[in-house]
C-alpha cells in the first residue's frame, strides 16, 4: 500500500506535481559565474585571513621595511661619498693652484735673481769706473781714466771709455770722442774709425761712453786709441792693446 502511494507521488498523476518554465542558458551561466566569483572571493578572504593568523605576511612587511631602511642608508652613504669627493676635488684644485703659484713665484724669483746679477755686474763696472775718477797725484784737467775693449763671441768688439775733468766745480765741456781701431788684415797693417765718425758729447765732472764695433772680415784687432777733440784740437788721448 505504501509502495503504491510512493509510486503515485512520483508519477505524472501525482496530486502535488508542479510544472516550471526552464531558465534561458545565458542567465544560467551568469548565475553560475556569480556563484563561482562569490566562492573565489570567500576563498581569497580565507587565504589572506589565514596568512595574517600565521604571520606570513608580517615577515614580508618587515623585510620590506628593512630593505627601505637599507636603501635610505645607501642613499645617505652615497651623499656622504659625493660630499667627500667634492671636498677632495676642492683640495686638489687648491693644491694645483698653489703649485702653479709656487712655479710662477720661482720663475719670478729666477728672473729677479738674473736682474740682480746683471745689476751687480753693472755696479761693479761702475765702481771700476768711479775708481778711475780719483785724480792722480799732481794731475788736473781733462783725462781719460778708463778705456776698455772686449771681443765678444759674435765677433763684435765692445768698447767703453770714461772721460773726467779732474778739477773742482768744472764748467760744462763739449767735445767729440774719436776712436781708432788698429790691427792686421791678411797679414797687413789695418786701421779704422767708427763708421759714424767722432761722437759728440758734453761733460761736466765725468762721462762714460760705450758701444759695439763690428770689424771687417779677416781682421784681427790688436789695439784701440781714444781721442777727445775740441774742434780739431786733441785735448787728451789714450791707447790700449787687446
Amino acid at each position: 500500500m505504501r509502495l503504491r502511494l510512493l509510486i503515485r507521488r512520483l508519477t505524472v498523476s501525482a496530486p502535488r506535481m508542479a510544472v516550471h518554465s526552464a531558465l534561458p542558458w545565458p542567465l544560467r551561466w551568469a548565475f553560475i559565474a556569480i556563484v563561482f566569483g562569490f566562492c573565489a572571493a570567500i576563498a581569497l578572504w580565507a587565504f589572506e585571513f589565514g596568512k595574517d593568523i600565521a604571520g606570513l605576511d608580517r615577515g614580508t612587511k618587515e623585510q620590506l621595511q628593512h630593505v627601505n631602511l637599507e636603501n635610505e642608508a645607501l642613499h645617505a652613504e652615497v651623499a656622504s661619498l659625493k660630499e667627500a669627493r667634492n671636498k677632495a676635488q676642492s683640495i686638489a684644485n687648491t693644491a694645483d693652484t698653489l703649485l702653479t703659484t709656487e712655479k710662477v713665484a720661482k720663475e719670478r724669483l729666477a728672473s729677479i735673481n738674473q736682474q740682480l746679477a746683471a745689476e751687480n755686474q753693472r755696479l761693479k763696472d761702475d765702481l771700476g769706473f768711479f775708481e778711475q775718477l780719483i785724480p792722480a797725484s799732481g794731475g788736473s784737467g781733462l783725462a781719460i781714466r778708463g778705456l776698455q775693449a772686449e771681443l765678444l763671441k759674435t765677433g763684435e768688439l765692445q768698447w767703453q771709455v770714461l772721460v773726467i775733468q779732474a778739477v773742482k766745480n768744472p764748467a760744462e765741456f763739449s767735445a767729440q770722442l774719436e776712436l781708432t781701431f788698429t790691427g792686421l788684415q791678411g797679414g797687413k797693417p789695418w786701421s779704422a774709425n767708427l763708421p759714424q765718425g767722432a761722437m759728440s758729447f758734453k761733460l761736466k765732472q765725468y762721462g762714460r761712453l760705450q758701444g759695439v764695433y763690428r770689424p771687417p772680415a779677416q781682421v784681427v784687432v790688436k789695439g784701440l786709441t781714444a781721442k777727445v777733440l775740441e774742434g780739431t784740437v786733441t785735448k787728451v788721448a789714450q791707447s790700449v792693446k787687446l
